[in-house]
């Protein structure tokens, strides 16, 4: 993610609104002051990153606080964090972030600075009264509910010219290095073992041999890597793509990390899906969660011929001073996959390399801009999906840290025939068993054409196409197959 993108990445929480209306501001303050209460009764819990599964009550009214259950589709949710310390937050950066954020902007109240950076206002309050104490900020004007219009003086803005000089970074406050390893272990996909009754649901809707699903089964289970090959067409990505679902749904990760003052984004709108809890609808939002980190599905990465080297390290940007991290720390929790693996700009063996120890130890190292090495997880599925042979490609050495090598192979003709009768639906074009037939015995059989997956959608879009372009009426007809074999097979072709 590109530094410009910093601002923009932070719709995924809308801010506290900051207007002048009474009622909504008392509300906002209502909310600090409940959460605040919620906390403090959580203070004496032996783990306070994880959620209790048993509702918490206020002394109020018994209200519930946290709504979250920890099951296997959501395992692990960040609580807000009481204070600074508790929260792992390097206060030295936070302050950065809140001089760039008021030079960038020119005003803002006090609860426009939480919703950037994603904290609660009664942790940044005494920040933002610390710096008018030091003259670095100034008040522009009061609202209702002792809040206060912020604006940088002289001073403040010569030391934010400073800190935007050092980094450009203004999003979330990044979470610790260390919670984020912590919370890897408490998301991993190892230790899940999801039974046949997971894959049969995650596979749902694709088509796929009962075999084929019995050889996937313990290899999914095992959260190990593993190699898809086979001939191209047979669904090799579309296997690899729904080895995620298999896990349970939902993980949360940071905006950001922070690494010895560094900040390496981690949040990626590109590689992520965010789906965040629902927010309490009445008086007061009890939600309790840490607002720097999103909920996303399990991530299903896939790289494929424009997979390099630089991809797989840390990417650091030399004028915002932000890194960004590398997919397999995109990945982890989730899968990644390796598509047309043999075909990268990088030669094979510099991947093996690269990864050899990362597969077997369960652990990457990665190099930061300020030349520090660090230790990060390695915790995701990692799928190689080739069109030639494992062993043509690689070493007995790698080949034994990737226990299980799936053949993607050739359907069978009674397969062939139902997903052909299954794409008829798909497409739009009513099925004709006789029209399936002559394709079988005109395109098939003499040539001893394969079967292969893809076929029946392939040839059924171009019959599509062409009743549409020729104004007729999209029908399956022999004809239009024949036009439509002659297009999509080579003349040469006779497997």
């Amino acid at each position: 993610m590109k530094n410009e993108e910093c601002c923009s990445e932070l719709e995924i929480y809308p801010a506290e609104p900051t207007n002048d209306c009474d009622l909504d501001l008392l509300i906002g303050r209502l909310q600090d002051l409940t959460n605040s209460a919620a906390n403090t009764m959580e203070s004496n819990e032996p783990n306070k990153s994880v959620l209790n599964s048993e509702s918490n009550l206020d002394s109020a009214g018994g209200q519930e606080i946290f709504r979250h259950q920890p099951s296997r589709d959501e395992p692990w949710r960040p609580l807000e964090p009481d204070d600074l310390m508790q929260g792992g937050v390097n206060e030295a950066l936070l302050e950065a972030i809140v001089y760039r954020y008021l030079l960038n902007v020119g005003e803002a109240t006090g609860r426009d600075v939480s919703g950037q950076v994603k904290l609660p206002f009664r942790l940044v309050e005494p920040i933002l009264s610390r710096l008018k104490m030091e003259q670095h900020v100034a008040y522009k004007s009061a609202t209702n509910t002792n809040d206060y219009v912020y604006v940088l003086t002289d001073q403040g803005r010569q030391i934010a010219r400073g800190h935007q000089r050092d980094c450009a970074y203004v999003g979330a406050c990044p979470v610790s290095l260390g919670q984020y390893v912590e919370s890897v272990a408490l998301q991993s996909i190892e230790g899940q073992f999801p039974k046949k009754r997971d894959l049969e649901s995650a596979f749902s809707d694709l088509l796929i041999n009962p075999e084929m699903l019995d050889r996937l089964g313990p290899a999914i289970a095992s959260g190990k890597g593993m190699f898809m090959y086979g001939y191209p067409g047979n669904g090799k990505t579309s296997i690899a793509e729904r080895v995620t679902k298999a896990f349970g749904s939902y993980i949360w990760i940071p905006i950001a990390i922070e690494i010895a003052g560094e900040v390496m984004q981690l949040w990626d709108p590109m590689c992520h899906q965010a789906e965040m809890p629902k927010m309490n609808s009445g008086l007061l939002d009890a939600s309790g969660f840490d607002k720097r980190w999103v909920r996303i599905r399990r991530p299903t990465i896939i790289a494929g011929g424009e997979l390099t080297m630089e991809m797989l390290e840390v990417q650091h940007n030399a004028s915002s001073h932000v890194s960004e991290a590398p997919l397999q720390l995109k990945s982890n929790c989730g899968t990644l996959v390796i598509d047309d693996f043999g075909r990268q700009k990088m030669r094979v063996d510099e991947l093996l390399n690269r990864w050899i120890v990362p597969l077997e130890k369960r652990y990457d190292f990665l190099n930061l801009a300020s030349g520090k090495k660090l230790q990060v997880p390695f915790d995701q599925m990692v799928v190689f999906s080739t069109n030639l042979e494992p062993k043509d490609l690689v070493d007995d050495a790698f080949l034994r840290r990737i226990p299980y090598k799936i053949e993607a192979e050739n359907p069978p003709e009674a397969d062939f025939r139902k997903l052909f009768e299954l794409m008829c639906g798909v497409v739009g074009i009513a099925f004709r068993e006789s029209a399936l037939d002559h394709l079988l015995e005109t395109h098939y059989r003499p040539t001893k054409r394969a079967m292969r997956m893809c076929h029946p959608r392939d040839l059924l879009l171009q019959v599509k196409h062409y009743c549409n372009y020729n104004d007729l009426p999209v029908e399956l007809e022999n004809r239009y197959l024949d036009f439509a074999c002659q297009n999509y097979f080579s003349v040469t072709e006779g497997d």
